[in-house]
């Protein structure tokens, strides 16, 4: 507001009066001061009303994928947190694209007092869209953003999970990526191999090409074309486990006598398929509030939650397919 003021050449009083639409301002001087602030991409902070204007507070929450049945969960989660202090929350799908991330970020810093979600963007792309807005990184490490943020630990998750499969006598787990390049779930699958003494190899990993049971089928097809010998699948999520499941049996694996299958996520889907699926679960709801709690401190003016504070530890849940 000062650097839009001095170069519209007026005080800050006139500028709040001009942006904020108030009357008793000259139209030309308004003119003047409205393109300045178009000039330095100006806009005036919901979160610094907020302070001295103690009304309803407004969270804005950005999901990557509706249709996936996880999100819906952490969204329950965060919903329920902010209907517990009063606060509205304003949902944005970005179907699992960059430019719409940088589109919510544009339209809700304009509508809303804090944002919370997931994003691909890194942090010096979500700072220039963000106008100054408070934002939470959903899934991403403390340590992977300069940003408040509420990850998942996918190393102990996984160091379960593949303790799991040792134990059972399997030395070839082959693992169905949902991202290309490394990744945490890939890092710690990695990982926790070599510390069980498998061999690693490239063949071991396949990345689906979408988060889905139909990409679980596709790269079940080509992890089973690559590596035969396979005795055990672990999915990045359970929709690709499900979809893993189902190819093992088109191709004659009986699940989980040929072929042990392991999820991740513990969505309630694994229950219903059969043989129901064995995953590694997380408290998506947890996730969603701890969210909501990070806002909660950033707007008392406090730091955010670090460390295992701020993570979402997975527990295996053994059912019938490993």
């Amino acid at each position: 507001m000062h650097d839009v003021a001095r170069l519209a050449g007026v005080s800050r009083q006139t500028v709040s009066r001009a942006v904020n639409d108030k009357g008793e301002i000259d139209p030309g001087t308004k003119e003047r001061v409205l393109e300045a602030a178009r000039l330095l991409d100006y806009r005036p902070s919901r979160f610094a009303r907020g302070l001295v204007q103690k009304g309803a507070v407004t969270a804005g929450l950005v999901i990557p994928d509706l249709r996936n049945p996880f999100f819906p969960e952490v969204a329950a989660g965060v919903l329920e947190a902010a209907e517990q202090r009063g606060w509205q929350v304003v949902v944005w799908d970005s179907r699992i694209d960059e430019a719409r991330e940088r589109e919510a970020l544009d339209v809700l810093s304009h509508q809303a007092d804090a944002v919370v979600g997931y994003f691909k963007n890194p942090d010096d792309v979500l700072t220039r869209h963000l106008g100054g807005v408070p934002l939470v990184l959903l899934e991403r490490g403390p340590q992977q953003t300069r940003f408040a943020a509420v990850g998942i630990d996918a190393a102990t998750g996984v160091e379960q999970g593949m303790n799991h499969l040792f134990r059972a006598g399997h030395r070839r787990i082959g693992m169905l990526d949902g991202v290309h390049g490394p990744g945490p779930r890939r890092q710690a699958f990695l990982d926790q191999a070599r510390r069980l003494g498998l061999p690693v190899d490239e063949h071991w990993i396949v990345v689906c090409p979408e988060h889905s049971v139909a990409g679980g089928e596709a790269g079940m097809d080509r992890l089973l074309t690559a590596w035969p010998g396979i005795t055990a699948v672990f999915g990045f999520n359970d929709l690709i486990a499900v979809g893993a499941m189902r190819t093992a049996r088109r191709r004659g694996r009986r699940v989980p006598d040929d072929l042990a299958v392991l999820g991740f996520d513990g969505l309630s889907l694994g229950e219903l398929v059969e043989p129901a699926l064995t995953t590694l679960h997380i408290d998506k709801r947890q996730l969603g509030r701890l969210a909501v709690e990070q806002v909660a401190r950033l707007r008392a003016g406090e730091e955010p939650l670090r460390g295992a504070d701020a993570w979402v530890t997975p527990e295996l849940v053994v059912r019938d397919s490993a």
